[in-house]
């Protein structure tokens, strides 16, 4: 028995040895994997460019102005695509400044479009005095006391073109420049004259061609007008392509006086 228990004391320590060392040599189980993290959701409109135009501004100042007188039209739109102004103004930059010189109390309305919808803005001017007097073919009651048509034979200055073409080049900016103050004061003083803008040509080329070239240089002529403040209501086009020179000469000269666009009384 004593040899049994001597034998016992001396295995025990081997078997508890290799019983902790198969413990130690175990796999750990390993911890289960995180959650899935969640994409955030992509921001839409702003600096993306698929969200509605933003108008940040659009005023006119002054606000009220007395017959005659001329406002500022100013906007700033943002994520558009196209900007329009209504009353004759048409597509516009993004940001700008517009001169108005209407005859009577006006909203102007502006739309800008973007990719994923439009937005509109208004501005109103109010206009007081008194009406002028609807004198087209007499002599008129204020401080110019010319009849219409002597006022458009001297105070508007015919804008010219270069051979086969109707760009507004620079002479002609400052000519029309010019005749925009004119037609404003013209129009303050006749408030229902109407007033053509003629299209002309020199004599080279075909009658049917120059009647074509006419009436781009009368809308060329007429859409600068317009950008400049004067009413689109008050202004209308015609073309006499090359069948109305002011010189008959066959020379250089004599053509760049009949490549223009002329002012005229309408009905």
């Amino acid at each position: 028995m004593t040899n049994f228990s001597s034998r016992l004391s001396l295995v025990l320590p081997v078997v508890m040895i290799l019983t902790a060392s198969a413990c130690s040599k175990k796999t750990p189980i390993p911890p289960p994997p995180p959650p899935p993290v969640s994409a955030a959701p992509a921001p839409s409109g702003g600096s993306t460019g698929t969200g509605r135009p933003v108008i940040a501004e659009f005023t006119v100042e002054p606000r009220s102005i007395e017959r005659g007188q001329s406002a500022a039209l100013r906007w700033n739109v943002t994520g558009s695509d196209s900007v329009v102004i209504d009353h004759g103004i048409g597509t516009v930059p993004a940001t700008g400044t517009q001169r108005i010189t209407p005859n009577d109390t006006t909203t102007y309305n502006l739309t800008a479009t973007g990719p994923a919808g439009e937005a509109m803005g208004a501005a109103t001017v109010t206009v007081t005095g008194p009406a002028a007097p609807a004198n087209v073919t007499g002599r008129n009651t204020g401080r110019d006391t010319r009849t219409l048509e002597t006022r458009i034979q001297s105070d508007l200055r015919d804008a010219l073109f270069d051979y086969d073409s109707n760009n507004i080049r620079d002479d002609a900016r400052a000519a029309l420049t010019s005749d925009s103050d004119a037609l404003k004061r013209i129009f303050a003083d006749f408030p229902t004259a109407v007033i053509n803008v003629e299209g002309h040509c020199d004599e080279r080329g075909s009658a049917e061609y120059n009647l074509g070239l006419g009436d781009r240089r009368a809308s060329s002529a007429r859409d600068y007008l317009i950008m400049l403040g004067v009413p689109a209501d008050r202004l209308k086009t015609v073309s006499y392509g090359k069948e109305r020179p002011v010189c008959t000469e066959s020379d250089e000269a004599c053509w760049q006086r009949n490549r223009r666009a002329h002012f005229s009384g309408g009905q």
